[in-house]
């Protein structure tokens, strides 16, 4: 009796934590940044000219010139376009990273539920569950923290007005938090995001979510 319980235990604490898993799977085709942004856009700029301006370590650079073609394709909402002559209104400067910082995420540690495939447990499910219960008997795995890296994949853009002494007219930054090294593959959906209801309030903070193919 008592083993046949253990193994109906087993397979129903299975089937709970597959179900999210399955749950998040479905969620993951949505990407979510928090934009940053501060404005003093001036009110005549519509149709104006800008020109990216790399800084001295982008000039040259395969990758950056790849980022750069990402801004452009998104940078619709600003009204501005690009400048063929070299010469323009606004200078439009791009700056990226994804340093990684370090925290901790649960796990199930048992060895039928945390074979090192499950990944983070769910605190909230399984906090929320309380274990399971029969006949008095306290029956639930323990959960342990460990150790994770997460990747702040992180797009800055600033725009200078040259017809206001190069007074810096807008500063925006998005950032998307990744447990993988995948700057790139989300740098469209970052410089969608820095120009999202453009040019918005002045110091605005705000969350961002876009869908992503399956």
């Amino acid at each position: 009796m008592w083993h046949k319980f253990c193994r109906y235990q087993t397979a129903m604490l299975r089937c709970l934590v597959l179900g999210s898993v399955f749950l998040i799977a479905g969620c993951a085709s949505t990407l979510s940044a928090r934009v940053t942004s501060f404005q003093q856009w001036p009110g005549n700029a519509q149709g104006d000219s800008y020109r990216i301006v790399p800084a001295q370590a982008q000039k040259n650079n395969l990758e950056f010139q790849a980022v750069a073609d990402m801004v452009r394709a998104n940078i619709g909402p600003t009204g501005l376009v690009e400048s063929q002559s070299g010469q323009a209104r606004f200078d439009l400067h791009i700056t990226y990273e994804n340093p990684v910082t370090k925290t901790w995420v649960q796990r199930y540690n048992d060895p039928y539920l945390n074979d090192g495939w499950m990944g983070p447990a769910f605190g909230g499910y399984y906090g929320g569950f309380h274990g399971w219960g029969w006949g008095g008997i306290y029956m639930a795995p323990t959960v342990q923290n460990f150790p994770v890296e997460i990747y702040n994949n992180t797009l800055t853009i600033v725009i200078n007005d040259n017809q206001a002494n190069n007074a810096e007219v807008y500063r925006s930054s998005a950032v998307n938090l990744s447990s993988n090294n995948n700057l790139l593959q989300v740098m469209p959906y970052l410089a969608q995001a820095v120009f999202d209801r453009f040019p918005g309030n002045n110091g605005q903070v705000r969350e961002v979510q876009y869908d992503r193919p399956r």
